[in-house]
């Protein structure tokens, strides 16, 4: 193979001189002349090469074999050789990797690199929890450490580019997705998006250990209307500056790599087409210097919405709104190039779009190596490597909320106990892996089985009682669960009559939430309820373990059962942490990132609400904002999570009473350990601005600090607020801060809370 080392300063001068088994290397990479470089570049390339940047295909054939000789993936192999395909998604494997970057740039006109993108969102092959499990940790060093132990081995495949962090906020607990992101809080929200994109990216994206980070879904997606998927979204300006788009904003400020665009619309536009959005929020007054992408089809999908006629008028908006990769569409590459001759659209729409493209591919190091993911020796050594084993448990750990212990009946004594361990999520060793787990082998996590059998000093006994899903599940199913058939429950309660203590694994299958998996019940799937209620007529020694993908409904649980673990999807490790928690060897930490309500027809909830004009029953009728068959209250608030110790709060203290807009406000709060463990605890800052030129909730997240306390130990936090935490978007799309009456709040939930009151000038 003939090689050509050259500065694209020069590139125009030998370029005639590359063959087509040749190869383009550029070096010199550094910050001052990579705009150069890429102008430089963008010269030399065709209308159709230009669209080809814009082009990303899925993998569609193995590419260490033959070459495909007919059909689509024929079509899209000459693409590549020809240098019309810019990204390649799905590919992985150090061998299949090289094989389709050596065709890009071995085979095509000018050699340029591709990147190699893959949805590696809680972890490669080694899994973390699910994401709005890591959430609830709060910890926001572990959460990167999780980010960057998902990229380590995600580059060691071939892969350099991510679909993930989801930052979308959603409060709604049906759409399945909120497994995803962070949850339903813009400011904690905002803080996890920038951890998540330091892990991915590093400190320096050339770096082989680290992959580019995508931003999505860009915007509004959380907000689908009934919580189902690809829905509409209908929100107000108020909404979408103040609680969709601050995620979003932090992601750029992170100098996040790429965006995503969304599958909704907004105010009857499509995301995907929206100019709003794209052009003047994100690349102009955020001057994000990245690329958007395309979610998958989206572009093509806005002719089902009724927004485009066909694909070319599709191509058109979307290339103007600022969509800059069309994933797996085929919109652009079969359009963009005829719109551009004809004069319909500026060339210089394709030179941002491409530009913007070439930018990361520079960033990465790939012009300088376009190889250098694909290191066998690498990829062995990295990928399942036990360290990651380790990070990963201690994340799943700290993921890990306790919701209810009365009659302290956790921690597990650790000897002389009878244990029945019952519900067939127990045993089950692929469900805790979560949904989006794409490159992890099957049935390769750690059960909750086989995570208390490595505790000797009890006799335990497991029986499935019933079985939560009937037949193969994979990610792109639908889930079908047993409704039915409770022909094992008489073992279950057997045992559960001869145990000391009964441990109940129910929850959700692994891929009831995700992508496309909505639910209108959040209730215990199938016949798990019956078999709850069947043990504790029995037993009422229960500690309930829920392995779930979002808030569920379990009042009933909640009524009646003494102890209760969220314990959500957590990986690779999942057996192993919610082992250590049970017996005491981990005191469980973890804050809910997101309200859990009493029933589904609160849905809808979040602690962030509006107070309306009646707020409370001050009339003693029913003419008030209330449910006459429910309380108004969650089952379980915003930031809510217990200890197998106990904190207590005191003399929460500011240090004025007024203060001038733009002075820094300390506040500061006493946080003792009353109980007889060591623990963590979330001290958390609320504020409320009691009357603003628009409405504000009751209650605004916008201080945390985790600390680890030790019994009988005091430790003072001091938060600090100014202009940026006490300020919010108007209609008019401007941040400001109001002068006016605040209420502060501190405490370890949304609920429990200290509270003091001062005046802004």
């Amino acid at each position: 193979m003939k090689k050509i080392i050259l500065s694209l300063a020069v590139l125009s001068v030998l370029i005639g001189c590359k063959n087509e088994n040749s190869s383009m290397h550029v070096v010199n990479n550094d910050n001052q002349d990579v705009e150069l470089k890429i102008d430089s570049l963008i010269k030399l390339m065709t209308i159709e090469e230009k669209v080809g940047q814009m082009n990303q295909y899925n993998g569609f054939w193995d590419a260490t074999g033959p070459s495909p000789k007919n059909g689509t993936a024929a079509k899209k192999y000459e693409h590549l050789r020809k240098g019309w395909v810019g990204s390649m998604l799905n590919v992985r494997g150090v061998e299949q990797v090289r094989s389709v970057q050596k065709i890009a740039v071995e085979e095509s006109r000018l050699g340029i690199p591709l990147i190699i993108g893959f949805d590696v969102i809680h972890g490669y092959k080694t899994l973390s929890p699910i994401p709005l499990a890591e959430s609830a940790s709060w910890d926001l060093k572990t959460i990167q450490e999780s980010a960057r132990v998902a990229a380590l081995e995600a580059s060691a495949v071939g892969i350099n580019w991510t679909f993930a962090p989801m930052v979308d906020i959603s409060r709604d607990a049906r759409w399945g997705r909120v497994m995803e992101g962070a949850g339903e809080d813009p400011y904690l929200g905002s803080l996890i998006a920038k951890a998540r994109i330091k892990g991915f990216q590093g400190d320096d994206l050339s770096d082989v250990g680290t992959i580019a980070a995508t931003a999505k879904h860009f915007a509004g997606y959380g907000f689908a209307e009934a919580g189902r998927e690809y829905n509409s979204v209908d929100i107000g300006t108020s909404t979408l500056h103040n609680i969709v788009l601050p995620p979003f904003k932090a992601a750029a400020e992170a100098d996040v790599k790429t965006f995503m665009n969304s599958f909704n619309e907004i105010n009857g536009v499509p995301v995907t087409g929206s100019s709003y959005l794209q052009r003047n929020i994100l690349k102009d007054k955020w001057n994000f210097n990245g690329f958007v992408i395309s979610d998958w089809a989206s572009i093509r999908e806005m002719i089902s919405w009724g927004h485009a006629k066909d694909k070319k008028q599709a191509a058109e908006i979307a290339v103007i709104a600022g969509s800059d990769m069309d994933m797996e569409g085929y919109v652009y590459i079969e359009e963009l190039a005829q719109l551009v001759k004809d004069g319909v659209i500026e060339e210089d729409l394709l030179d941002d779009a491409v530009r913007r493209i070439l930018r990361v591919k520079f960033e990465l190091g790939l012009f300088d190596d376009p190889y250098r993911y694909c290191d066998e020796v690498r990829e062995k050594e990295i990928v399942g490597n036990p360290k990651h084993h380790e990070a990963v448990l201690d994340m799943a750990k700290k993921s890990i909320v306790l919701l209810k212990n009365e009659k302290n009946l956790l921690p597990l004594k650790k000897e002389g106990q009878k244990i029945a361990l019952i519900g067939a999520l127990a045993a089950d060793k692929n469900s805790p892996l979560g949904s989006w787990r794409l490159a992890s082998d099957d049935n390769t996590a750690v059960s909750v089985l086989e995570g208390m059998q490595s505790y000797k000093g009890n006799s335990l006994v497991y029986k499935k009682g019933a079985d939560v899903s009937i037949g193969k599940t994979a990610f792109i199913e639908e889930v079908k669960i047993n409704t039915t058939d409770k022909s094992e429950f008489q073992e279950a309660i057997t045992a559960a009559k001869n145990a000391d203590v009964v441990v109940m694994v129910l929850g959700e299958h692994g891929f009831q939430s995700g992508e496309a998996r909505s639910r209108t019940n959040l209730q215990l799937p199938g016949v798990q309820q019956d078999l709850l209620e069947a043990v504790y007529k029995v037993n009422q020694n229960i500690v309930l373990v829920l392995n779930n993908g979002r808030p569920l409904a379990i009042t009933w649980a909640d009524e009646h059962i003494p102890a209760i673990v969220e314990a959500w999807q957590l990986g690779t490790q999942t057996g192993n942490a919610v082992a250590q928690v049970l017996y005491g060897d981990y005191n469980p930490s973890g804050k809910l990132p997101m309200t859990f309500p009493r029933n589904v027809g609160q849905v809808p909830i979040y602690y962030n609400y509006k107070n309306t004009g009646r707020p409370i029953n001050k009339e003693g009728n029913v003419f008030w904002s209330h449910y006459i068959d429910t309380e108004n209250t969650p089952l379980y608030p915003f930031g809510y999570g217990l200890s197998y110790t106990t904190f207590e709060y005191s003399n929460l203290k500011l240090n004025g009473s007024k203060f001038n807009v733009g002075e820094d406000i300390k506040v500061s709060v006493e946080v003792k350990n009353t109980g007889n463990r060591d623990g963590k605890e979330v001290v958390q800052l609320y504020i409320r601005d009691l009357v603003g030129s628009i409405t504000r909730p009751v209650k605004e997240l916008k201080g945390f600090e985790l600390l680890e306390i030790k019994v009988g130990e005091s430790k003072t936090v001091t938060f600090t607020l100014n202009s940026a935490t006490l300020g919010f978007y108007n209609n008019q799309e401007k941040f400001i801060t109001e002068p006016g009456d605040f209420k502060v709040f501190v405490g370890g939930s949304s609920i429990k809370t200290l509270e003091a009151n001062f005046e802004l000038e």
